[in-house]
Formats: C-alpha cells, structure tokens, sequence
C-alpha cells in the first residue's frame, strides 16, 4: 500500500505510512470516501457510503495502474528517471504529473507542466490538499 498511496500523492508526505486504511475528506470535514487495502496489498477506493468505486494495483515493472469499479483499467502511474511520478489515461497518453518540492510537499501539474494543485501536511499530520490557488480542497487521515 505504501507505494500507491505515494504515487497517488498521499504517502510521500506520511499520511498513512501506518494504517492500512485512508478516509478522504471534503474542504468542510464531510467524508467522502476511503482508501482501504486488501489481502493481495491492492488499493481499492471506496466512495462515503463504502461503495467500491475503484482500485488501484502495481505490476511487475513497479508501475501502480488504476481500475475502475468493474476492473476497467482507466489510467496507470509511472516513476521517471528525476524521481517525479507521471500519470497516464488509459490510451498511454500522460495527463499529469507529481513532483516533490523542497519542501517535502508533492506539487501536482497538468499534462502542459501548469501546476494545478497540491498535498501539505497540516500540524496534526493530516495531509491536506488544496487547489492551484491555495484554497483547501480536501484532507486525508
């Protein structure tokens, strides 16, 4: 679980570096779904009325691909030689990036390079993500 929780932005700050499960929260501290991982170590995402909406699975070459509720595959992510973490939509075309700053929080950037969001750890440990603008969007513990 700990390398599809960072490639999906969450670990790499250590918001879950001990728990098997994630809930996700709205800007408002509503639930809104949860992250959860089972016996294989798959990531299956959970909408707030514990619905399966998703899962997310690595393969042999160590990239983390992402299905949805029927086993679809929608995306996958992928680790570059820099260390930043691309994502891809299902035909293999990138959609977007995560890159971690200086400071320890993972930038998040559309397919053109324009930053569109970030994750911040809070001063409880939470981590927090907030939009290209610097309002919070959501936070995950």
């Amino acid at each position: 679980m700990d390398k599809i929780l960072w490639i999906i932005g969450l670990l790499v700050l250590g918001a879950a570096s001990a728990q098997s499960e994630t809930t996700s929260y709205d800007r408002y501290g509503q639930k809104i779904g949860s992250f959860s991982e089972d016996s294989v170590g798959n990531v299956n995402q959970y909408d707030k009325y514990g619905q399966k909406t998703g899962s997310f699975r690595e393969d042999s070459a160590g990239n983390v691909n992402r299905y949805d509720k029927y086993g679809q595959k929608t995306g996958s992510f992928r680790e570059d030689s820099a260390g930043n973490v691309n994502q891809y939509d299902k035909y293999g075309q990138k959609v977007g990036s995560f890159r971690k700053d200086a400071a320890g929080n993972v930038n998040r950037y559309d397919k053109y390079g324009q930053k569109i969001g970030s994750f911040r750890k809070d001063a409880t440990g939470n981590l927090v993500e907030y939009d290209r603008y610097g309002q919070k969007i959501g936070s995950f513990r």
